[in-house]
C-alpha cells in the first residue's frame, strides 16, 4: 500500500523534519543536460531562437465533464467570466489561509475539455477537489517521463527568440495569424495539424507547440530543417531551468498543504511521494513563514473576485495592503566568488553554488536580510549569461523592495540536512541588490506584448 503524506509526516515527526531531510531529488528534467554548452543555449532565446523540448518534465491533467469549468472556478483564484475555447492562462490556487498551493497553465481545448499542466502540486489539488468534492467530472493523468511508463501523450515544443516568428512563418508556409498573448492558433507543419499557444517563457517572442506523441518527432525535425536558417539552437535541460530567472517565474514555491484549514484530508489522500523536499537557510519552526501569496508573487493581477473559491475571504483581507512584492536579487559577484573560492580553500567550505540553476532542494527557501532582520525569502538562485549576473528571485517586505536596495542572502543551511544534494559547509552572507522583476528591461516591457 502506498505511504500517504499524512503517515510519513507522523513517521518523520513533522512536516518540517519530513521535508528537510526528504531523499527527493530536487527536480529533474528527463532530457539531455546540454546540446552544446548552456551558456550559448540561453544566449539563443536572446539572440536568435531556441528550441525546448517540454514533453518529459510536466506532468498534464485531462478535466472533461459537465462541472469541469465549475471545479476550475470553486479551486482557482482566476476569473473565469470569458474562458473560450482556444485560450489559455496561468492557473493559480490558494488554500482556505491564502497561502498558494501553486500554479500551472491550464489550456481549454474542447468544450467542457481542459488541459492543466505544470508541476504536481496544484495538479494533485485540484484531482483531489475533483474526487473528493461530489463534481461530475472525468480525470486522465498523464505523468511526468520520471513516473510515466511508457511514451507520453503529447509532445510539447517552445520556441523562443526574435527569430522564432520567422522560422514559423517558414515551417509552415503562410504568415502566422496575429494571435494575442496566452491564446492558441491551430497551424498546418509538414503535413500534420499543430496547435499552439503564444506566450513567452524566457521573456521573448514565443510558441509552444503541442499535438498527438506520434507526431512529435515529424514536428521536432521540421522546425531543425527550417530552422537552419535563423540560427535555431536547441535547448537542454541546464539552460531551460534557467530560463525562469529572466520572466522571473518562481517554478515551486512550497505549497501550503501542511497546516491550514481541510488539509488534514488532503494530506491523508496525497501519497508521500509528492511530498517534496525544503532547502534553504531559513530555520523557523513556523510552517507558515515558508509559504507565500498570489501577492508576494506577483499574481495580484490574476486573483479575482467575481466568484467563490477556496480562500477568497482571506485574499480580500490581503488585497488591500500586500504585505511582500517579488523582486530580482542581483548577488554581489565578490561574495558569489568568494563562496566558490572556499572549496579551494583549507577548512568548511561554503555551500556549493550550481550553475546555472543553484537550487538543491525542490522548495527553495532562503534568509533575506537587511541590518540583520529578516524581510523576505529568497527563492530560485541561478546565474543569467544575457545579463552577466547571478541571481534570486525574492518575495520581500514592501519597505525594502525598491530597486537599489542593498540586502543580505544567508546561503546554506544550519544544521546541515540530510538531503543528497547537501554536503558538510558553512552558512555565508551574500550581499545582494533588490531589481525589478523581471530584471531584464524586454521581458519586463515586452512579455505580454
Amino acid at each position: 500500500m502506498t505511504e500517504s503524506l499524512a503517515d510519513a509526516i507522523a513517521r518523520a515527526g513533522g512536516a518540517l523534519p519530513l521535508l528537510r531531510n526528504a531523499q527527493a531529488r530536487p527536480t529533474i528534467f528527463p532530457v539531455t543536460a546540454e546540446f552544446s554548452n548552456w551558456r550559448s543555449e540561453q544566449q539563443s532565446w536572446r539572440e536568435s531562437v531556441a528550441l525546448l523540448d517540454q514533453s518529459h518534465h510536466m506532468t498534464d491533467l485531462f478535466v472533461s465533464g459537465s462541472d469541469a469549468l465549475r471545479l476550475l472556478r470553486d479551486v482557482g483564484v482566476n476569473s473565469f467570466a470569458s474562458f473560450p475555447v482556444d485560450r489559455a492562462k496561468q492557473f493559480i490556487a490558494v488554500n482556505h489561509e491564502g497561502y498558494l498551493i501553486g500554479d500551472a497553465i491550464l489550456f481549454h481545448l474542447d468544450d467542457d475539455v481542459f488541459d492543466l499542466v505544470g508541476h504536481q502540486m496544484v495538479i494533485d489539488w485540484l484531482q483531489f477537489h475533483g474526487e473528493t468534492g461530489g463534481f461530475d467530472v472525468t480525470f486522465e493523468r498523464d505523468g511526468n517521463s520520471i513516473v510515466r511508463a511508457g511514451d507520453p501523450k503529447l509532445y510539447r515544443y517552445e520556441l523562443q527568440g526574435p527569430n522564432a516568428l520567422a522560422l514559423m512563418e517558414k515551417v509552415t508556409g503562410a504568415p502566422v495569424p496575429d494571435t494575442k498573448f496566452f491564446h492558441m492558433a491551430t497551424f498546418d507543419l509538414d503535413g500534420v495539424v499543430v496547435r499552439s499557444l503564444r506566450h513567452g517563457m524566457a521573456g521573448q517572442p514565443g510558441f509552444e507547440l503541442f499535438g498527438p506523441w506520434s507526431e512529435g518527432d515529424r514536428v521536432r525535425d521540421a522546425l531543425l530543417r527550417a530552422g537552419e536558417d535563423f540560427d535555431l539552437v536547441r535547448v537542454g535541460a541546464k539552460a531551460y531551468s534557467s530560463a525562469n530567472l529572466e520572466s522571473a517565474w518562481v517554478p515551486s514555491p512550497m505549497p501550503a498543504i501542511f497546516s491550514g484549514r481541510d488539509t488534514e484530508r488532503y494530506r491523508a489522500w496525497l501519497p508521500a511521494t509528492s511530498a517534496g523536499s525544503l532547502a534553504g537557510s531559513l530555520a523557523s519552526d513556523r510552517l507558515e513563514d515558508y509559504y507565500v501569496t498570489p501577492y508576494d508573487l506577483g499574481y495580484g493581477r490574476s486573483v479575482a473576485f467575481d466568484h467563490d473559491f477556496i480562500g477568497r475571504a482571506a485574499l480580500e483581507e490581503l488585497a488591500a495592503d500586500p504585505p511582500r512584492q517579488k523582486v530580482t536579487l542581483v548577488w554581489n559577484a565578490d561574495d558569489v566568488a568568494a563562496a566558490q573560492r572556499s572549496l579551494l580553500e583549507p577548512g568548511l567550505p561554503a555551500k556549493y553554488i550550481d550553475f546555472p540553476k543553484a537550487r538543491y532542494g525542490l522548495y527553495q527557501v532562503d534568509r533575506v536580510l537587511v541590518d540583520g532582520r529578516d524581510v523576505g525569502i529568497s527563492h530560485d538562485a541561478g546565474y543569467i549569461t544575457n545579463e552577466h549576473v547571478f541571481a534570486s528571485l525574492a518575495s520581500v517586505e514592501s519597505a525594502s523592495a525598491a530597486p537599489g536596495t542593498e540586502v543580505v542572502v544567508v546561503w546554506g543551511e544550519a544544521p546541515n540536512s540530510r538531503k543528497p544534494a547537501v554536503e558538510p559547509h558553512r552558512q555565508v552572507e551574500i550581499r545582494a541588490t533588490v531589481e525589478p522583476a523581471p530584471y531584464s528591461r524586454f521581458a519586463r516591457e515586452s512579455y505580454r506584448r
